[in-house]
């Protein structure tokens, strides 16, 4: 039986990454019966490029833009399409086959996710590099509520920088929350453990995905996800805490620095890392900032403009 397949990206003026995706698309075996691209008021020309191209773009209010909602605002739309590829606009198939091996992992009727290996980009820095050899193995595996006694929060672990979402598991369990400031796939992905689907890791699925984030800007990540952890303690409960996966990621980091001669590096990676864990504690304290602090500290300042104090996710 043909399964229908569309493809749908974020973007917000990515014409600098925007030729290689729409390339990447275009070589793909597995090519989607719907590409739709759901743009933020972009001014660099990415709409044109993308629509030349032969996607389908949908303007978004930026003013507006939630992680959750406007996701699932596709999701909503696309009725008779059976798996939805979600990818922002930086990620970049690897190979032909990458999108066709990550939907064909639906093809089991327990999975209700699957995400892709994201490699680094050709010219990512040791730290960078790191951050995803650390988060993405070569070994592709499958979860589920099972393993979280042993895996904590981790169990829950998805990207919708590349991930394939079974439409009718996604709708039954509610779909993308709302309001979101970040972490809209791991949160999805826990209801579905919840309901007895797994979530699968397809190794062999790659795209070249990786960023060069300042300090600063690690910092705003980090921030989020405690603001997000603080909106959703059902998660933590649920799951388990994060427990010592920040001292894991530390050493595994440290001892990557030292075999890749980096070891100079080091002081600046702990530093890094200190930064990371002072902007999560104060995103979980979020509620007793004020809203113009927390807009600064955030990756996401729209969402302090119609953000509700109170509205952990039921």
């Amino acid at each position: 039986m043909s399964v229908c397949v569309a493809l749908v990206i974020l973007t917000l003026n990515a014409c600098t990454t925007a030729a290689a995706v729409i390339a990447g698309v275009q070589a793909q075996h597995l090519q989607p019966d719907v590409w739709l691209v759901l743009d933020s008021g972009s001014s660099d020309g990415t709409v044109e490029l993308l629509a030349q191209a032969g996607a389908d773009v949908v303007p978004v209010d930026r003013a507006r833009f939630d992680h959750g909602a406007t996701r699932q605002a596709a999701v909503d739309q696309l009725d008779g399409v059976d798996v939805i590829v979600f990818m922002t606009q930086d990620a970049v198939f690897a190979d032909a086959d990458a999108l066709g091996t990550l939907v064909a992992c639906l093809g089991d009727p327990r999975i209700g996710v699957a995400y892709g290996r994201q490699i680094p980009r050709p010219r990512a820095g040791v730290i960078e590099r790191h951050a995803r050899l650390f988060n993405y193995p070569d070994a592709g595996t499958v979860h589920t509520m099972d393993d979280a006694a042993r895996l904590g929060i981790k169990v829950a672990f998805c990207s919708n920088s590349f991930a394939a979402w079974r439409r009718s598991a996604l709708l039954a369990v509610g779909g993308f929350p709302s309001p979101c400031i970040l972490g809209e796939d791991m949160l999805t992905a826990a209801r579905l453990l919840q309901a007895g689907h797994g979530v699968a890791y397809c190794a062999e699925a790659r795209v070249a995905h990786s960023h060069v984030l300042t300090v600063g800007g690690e910092a705003r990540r980090y921030f989020d996800t405690g603001v997000m952890h603080a909106n959703n303690l059902w998660l933590l409960q649920a799951l388990g805490s994060v427990g010592g996966e920040g001292m894991r990621f530390v050493r595994s980091e440290v001892h990557y620095l030292e075999t890749q001669g980096a070891v100079l590096r080091v002081p600046e990676a702990l530093a890094r890392n200190a930064v990371k864990l002072a902007a999560y504690r104060l995103g979980r304290a979020y509620q007793r900032l004020p809203t113009g602090w927390c807009r600064s500290m955030s990756m996401n300042s729209g969402y302090w403009n119609y953000m509700r104090r109170e509205h952990e996710t039921p």
